[in-house]
C-alpha cells in the first residue's frame, strides 16, 4: 500500500462550491478550504455531487480543483471529483486533476446511459489507463440508477490505479462482501452520512461526506473514533449529529448544506438552477439540526 492510499482515510468533506451573483466565488473556497483543513478534515473532495459539478463549466470544474490542490498545499489529500457519463469526458477530468497535483480521483458509474457492467469496467479501464493516480470508484445508484457488482469491482481492482469505491448504496452488507472479495487493500468509503459509523464497523476506512461541510469537527472526531476501536465515543459524536445527518438530505443536495453554511457565515446559500435555495420548511429544520449538534 502507497503512502497516499495509507492517507484516504477518515473524514474527506465532499465541498460545496461558492457561488455568488451567479458565479464562482473563489475567495469563499480559499477560506472554506483552509477552515475545513483547520477543523481537522483528513482529505477534501472538491467537484462532486455537492459541489454541483453537474452544473460547473469545464473551466470552472477545473479552475475548483486547481484553487484546492494549492490550498490544501499537501497537508491533507485531495480527491478531485472526475466522473461524468460521457468517458472521452470522464477521461479529460481525470488527466486535469492529475496534472494540477490531486492526490487521486473520485469517478461515478455513468449515470442516464445505464451501462451494463461490461460498459462499467470498460468505462473506468479507460479512466485507468490513462492516469497514474489512485482512483476511487463512485457507486452510487440512486443518482446513477446503475450498481456496479462486487464481481466487477473485483475485475478493476486488478488494474493498477483503482483504489477502492465509495459506497452509497446505503447496504451495510456490502461492505463485508466487498472485503470478502477484494480484501483490506480495497479502500472502503461510505457515501451516506447517516450509517458511517456501522459501514467502519463492518471494515469500511471514512467517509466522504456531505455533513462534514458544516460539522468537520465532529465528523473528524467521529471517524478518528471508529478507526480507533472507540465505538461508544463514536455513537456519543453520533448521537449529537444524527438530526444532521437526515436535514442535509430534507431538500436535494447540496441545498440545506449551502444553507447551513450561511447560517455559519462561510459562504452564501447561492445554488444554481435547476437546484432553488431552501424552504422555510427546510430552513427550520436545518436550524435545528445545527443547534441539536452545538453549532449554533
Amino acid at each position: 500500500m502507497t503512502d497516499t492510499h495509507a492517507r484516504l482515510r477518515g473524514s474527506m468533506t465532499a465541498l460545496a462550491t461558492p457561488f455568488r451573483d451567479g458565479e464562482f466565488d473563489e475567495a469563499a473556497f480559499r477560506k472554506f478550504v483552509n477552515w475545513q483543513i483547520e477543523q481537522g478534515t483528513h482529505a477534501l473532495v472538491p467537484t462532486g455531487t455537492t459541489g454541483e459539478s453537474p452544473t460547473l463549466s469545464h473551466a470552472e470544474h477545473d479552475r475548483v480543483v486547481e484553487i484546492c490542490v494549492a490550498e490544501a498545499a499537501g497537508r491533507v489529500p485531495v480527491i478531485a471529483g472526475a466522473g461524468s457519463n460521457s468517458t472521452r469526458e470522464a477521461v479529460a477530468r481525470a488527466r486535469h486533476a492529475e496534472s494540477v497535483g490531486a492526490d487521486a480521483v473520485l469517478t461515478v458509474t455513468p449515470y442516464y446511459n445505464k451501462p451494463t457492467q461490461e460498459g462499467m469496467y470498460a468505462h473506468f479501464k479507460a479512466v485507468n489507463d490513462a492516469v497514474g493516480i489512485p482512483i476511487i470508484i463512485y457507486n452510487i445508484p440512486g443518482r446513477s440508477v446503475v450498481d456496479m457488482s462486487v464481481d466487477t469491482m473485483k475485475r478493476l481492482f486488478e488494474l493498477k490505479n483503482i483504489a477502492g469505491v465509495k459506497d452509497a448504496t446505503a447496504k451495510i452488507d456490502r461492505v463485508s462482501l466487498q472485503r470478502q472479495a477484494l480484501g483490506e487493500d480495497f479502500i472502503q468509503l461510505s457515501g451516506e452520512d447517516a450509517t458511517a459509523l456501522g459501514f467502519n464497523a463492518h471494515g469500511g476506512r471514512g467517509c466522504i461526506s456531505v455533513v462534514s461541510n458544516v460539522a468537520p469537527r465532529l465528523c473528524a472526531d467521529l471517524q478518528e473514533a471508529t478507526l480507533a476501536g472507540d465505538y461508544a465515543k463514536a455513537l456519543t459524536i453520533q448521537d449529537r449529529l444524527m438530526p444532521l445527518h437526515v436535514q442535509m438530505f430534507y431538500e436535494s443536495n447540496p441545498v440545506p448544506a449551502k444553507y447551513a453554511l450561511s447560517r455559519l457565515g462561510l459562504m452564501s446559500e447561492e445554488v444554481r438552477l435547476p437546484l432553488v435555495p431552501a424552504t422555510e420548511g427546510c430552513r427550520r429544520a436545518v436550524d435545528a439540526a445545527l443547534a441539536h449538534a452545538g453549532l449554533i
